[in-house]
């Protein structure tokens, strides 16, 4: 019997492109996507929900240095990181996103507190970081 779900990632903006990275880098790259799936799919195949596999993927993205999200993000202009991240729920129509922080370890997981927890869509840069405190 095959899955009722899938899940599909990426691991950011970029130039990830196939013959563009040395050997570790392919590598880690791809370790990295696989253990995201594998984090989701533990709770799909679980009966968990989507919202909680999607995050859970994301986050395994932001705490892997090889993908341009969280620890692994380009460098603003000043020298500074600012992460963006959003979340939907097609079943109740909701949707939740933050741009700019600074401060937040886990912007997915902040974007989605944004959906559940007030009354916005999206929030940003202080606000954004202020919120997650």
């Amino acid at each position: 019997m095959s899955n009722k779900w899938q899940l599909v990632i990426h691991g950011g903006c970029g130039g990830m492109r196939r013959g563009t990275l040395d050997p570790a880098m392919d590598s880690a790259g791809r370790a990295g996507l696989g253990a995201a799936l594998d984090a989701g799919a533990a709770i799909l195949s679980s009966a968990g929900n989507a919202l909680d596999a999607v995050e859970a993927a994301a986050r395994i993205l932001e705490d892997d240095p090889a993908f341009n999200a969280g620890r692994g993000s380009v460098l603003a202009f000043d020298g500074h990181v600012e992460l963006d991240a959003a979340i939907m729920d097609g079943r109740a129509r909701n949707a939740g996103a933050v741009a700019g922080v600074r401060t937040t370890r886990a912007p997915i997981s902040l974007a989605r507190a944004v959906m559940e927890h007030s009354h916005h869509v999206l929030l940003s840069f202080e606000g954004a970081d202020e919120f997650a405190r």
